[in-house]
């Protein structure tokens, strides 16, 4: 972009390429311009019309990232978006110029953020040269026991929660959601698992904001999941043409996929063939936002004090010396106090909360979930919600649709072949969770689906929803078997069916079979296993250490299966035990009964069915040894944070936010 000149040149010609050449070369040049500089107004105001060749802007991108250790001017236009979101946020009126500014200056610190993280050397990002003079001209009303990176987190973060997202500010709203991603990813620069010594400079700023700030920005990113707001598509926004005439959203075009364009990242989802896809990206990245905020967790070591007097603290809950720990997240915390905003408990015992408290409709969130549980975000958040919010949990249990919930679950399962195996996993953790409680597992067996047009290896028509979720569990655990050879998947599936057992009501034929060939299954390849070890064994008797080796790993296979077996029966006895009048599809005991009618005629289903029916009320299980029932509870690892952080920016990175800028 060549050398900046001494004081860039603007004035009528202020939008041409030309004076846009100008001002990005000064940006990224060496010279300091002082915050008070008029030359960040005529930046901020520019129409970014221009497109460049992306080798133009990453050179750009390299000056920036050298002269900034000097120039400062990644925090000095940070500072500008602030003050640029102070501005929107003072009038109700607010003018197309001044989104403009705010957008600008989202957008450019994004590119240059991006760029400085991905390349940064130091574990203490010094790259980013965030600390100023606070004595410069221009910084006297700057809070002086604030750092840049708290004043920043702190501007954006009380604009999501405060401004309500309308058809002018929505495109600043997409911006500051962009640059919430942008500036939170420096963790994927650190090791899998959280350490005391990793700095995330902008995250742990946004753990030490005001509870009042915490609360209004999860409950603002939820309710944007929720009423999925819709942005113009038609790209006649002001804030980006002052003629009138083409301004920025219609010069996009295809060109996108070959250039990186000013304000191309902001627009990308413009150029979509998908104008769904289109309108619930703000909804989407609402999401990712939410995510990322509450799987963090900031590592500290036990001898270390912690302070008191901040949101930010944690109570410490290890005896082991210098073992590590984690300071409590207070977006977490606000996402399990959230409450039902139609009908909250607190209120009508007289002990209402504070106005601290995130208040939304979790009619409207429940659904908003069924919607798009098809999306690995939305699993995650269901996962978050009825795992930690105690609220929402006896929500969707007290509720009598489940299957708007369950139909998506059973659905994915049904295609675990497509599906991550971490995706797997949070369904089935949903699906015990709630299988956790007597009245979801009764509830789920009383209903009645009308067809099932997904499942296609029979027809189903008039079955429960019980039935549906035991043949889908089982078709899980045979492609677990087949595929995945997964013990904990295993487990989950077998905790699940052991958990609705007791409670199964007029479970159908075609469950009641499955129930049956899984037995079968899983003990053919018992024996199978049991024959292979003592065949080898026998083969490798001359090298005995050959022959524990083949022991030990044969041994542990058979144990895992005996275990399986075992839980197996237990459910079959638990069904016969405790639910079998509820069940005619058993047919065994029934035999005998059914050749001591005497019958006119031929037997119909019908007729046999009366006799099952008849015969279950004088069924007696003393045969049966009488278990205890088993009950499985789904219990957090000690260390979660190692499973799901990862897993939040994988599923933010599979949206392609590693590309684009």
């Amino acid at each position: 972009m060549g050398v900046a000149p001494s004081t860039p040149r603007l004035g009528a010609g202020a939008a041409s390429p030309g004076a846009a050449e100008q001002m990005f070369a000064a940006l990224v040049g060496g010279k300091a311009y002082p915050i008070s500089s008029e030359f960040w107004r005529q930046l901020l105001e520019l129409p970014l019309t221009q497109q460049w060749p992306r080798d133009r802007v990453l050179q750009a991108c390299h000056a920036f990232a050298q002269n900034n250790y000097h120039t400062k001017h990644l925090a000095k236009i940070l500072i500008h978006l602030v003050w640029c979101l102070q501005e929107c946020m003072a009038d109700s009126s607010v003018s197309h110029a001044v989104y403009r500014k705010a957008i600008n200056a989202a957008y450019i610190s994004s590119i240059f953020l991006k760029f400085i993280i991905e390349n940064a050397k130091s574990d203490n990002w010094q790259e980013l040269s965030l600390d100023i003079d606070k004595d410069e001209k221009g910084l006297e009303t700057f809070p002086s026991e604030q750092t840049v990176e708290y004043f920043l987190m702190r501007g954006v973060l009380n604009y999501i929660g405060s401004v309500d997202v309308s058809p002018e500010s929505c495109y600043l709203h997409h911006e500051l959601l962009n640059l919430m991603l942008v500036l939170m990813s420096t963790q994927l620069c650190s090791g899998p698992s959280p350490e005391p010594k990793d700095v995330h400079p902008f995250i742990d700023a946004a753990m030490l904001q005001d509870s009042s700030i915490v609360s209004s920005v999860v409950q603002k990113l939820l309710l944007n999941f929720v009423k999925r707001p819709r942005i113009p598509l038609n790209g006649s926004h002001p804030a980006f043409s002052d003629d009138g005439g083409p301004g920025v959203l219609q010069r996009v075009g295809s060109a996108a996929a070959n250039f990186v364009l000013l304000p191309y990242y902001t627009f990308n989802y413009l150029v979509s063939s998908s104008p769904e896809s289109a309108s619930s990206q703000l909804a989407e990245n609402s999401l990712l936002v939410l995510l990322i905020l509450i799987h963090y967790r900031k590592c500290i070591m036990m001898k270390e004090s912690i302070p008191s007097s901040n949101v930010y603290t944690s109570d410490l809950n290890t005896n082991v010396k210098d073992a590590p720990t984690f300071h409590d997240n207070p977006y977490y915390k606000a996402l399990n106090n959230a409450k039902d905003s139609q009908y909250d408990r607190a209120d009508v015992e007289g002990n209402a909360q504070n106005g601290l408290v995130v208040r939304l409709s979790f009619a409207s969130l429940f659904d908003a979930l069924g919607t798009c549980l098809k999306d690995e975000s939305s699993v995650l958040l269901l996962y978050s919600l009825v795992h930690g919010n105690c609220d929402f949990q006896e929500y969707v249990l007290v509720r009598t649709d489940l299957d708007t919930l369950l139909m998506p679950i059973l659905e994915m399962l049904y295609n675990a072949s497509r599906k991550t195996s971490n995706q797997i996993y949070m369904l089935l953790i949903v699906l015990l969770i709630l299988s956790q409680d007597s009245t979801f597992n009764a509830s789920v067996h009383k209903l009645v689906l009308p067809s099932v047009p997904w499942y296609h290896e029979r027809l189903m028509h008039q079955t429960s929803l019980g039935s549906l979720m035991v043949v889908i569990l089982i078709r899980t655990i045979k492609y677990n078997l087949s595929k995945l050879r997964d013990v904990y998947l295993h487990t989950n599936c077998l905790a699940i069916l052991a958990n609705m057992a007791p409670h199964v009501h007029r479970l159908s034929a075609y469950a009641s079979q499955r129930l049956v060939s899984l037995f079968d299954m899983l003990s053919h390849k018992y024996t199978k296993l049991a024959e292979l070890k003592n065949d080898k064994v026998i083969k490798v008797v001359s090298d005995q250490i050959e022959a524990d080796n083949i022991s030990d790993d044969t041994s542990t296979e058979l144990h895992i299966y005996t275990d399986f077996l075992r839980i197996v029966l237990e459910i079959i006895n638990a069904i016969l035990t405790y639910a079998l009048p509820r069940n005619p599809e058993v047919l065994d005991f029934f035999n005998s009964r059914m050749d001591m009618q005497q019958l006119d005629g031929e037997w119909s289903v019908d007729k046999v069915l009366e006799v099952i029916n008849k015969n279950c009320r004088s069924w007696r299980g003393e045969g049966l040894k009488m278990f205890t029932q088993l009950r499985f509870t789904y219990e957090q690892e000690s260390h979660p944070e190692e499973f799901f952080i990862p897993y939040a920016w994988r599923v933010v990175l599979s949206r392609g936010y590693t590309d684009g800028k």
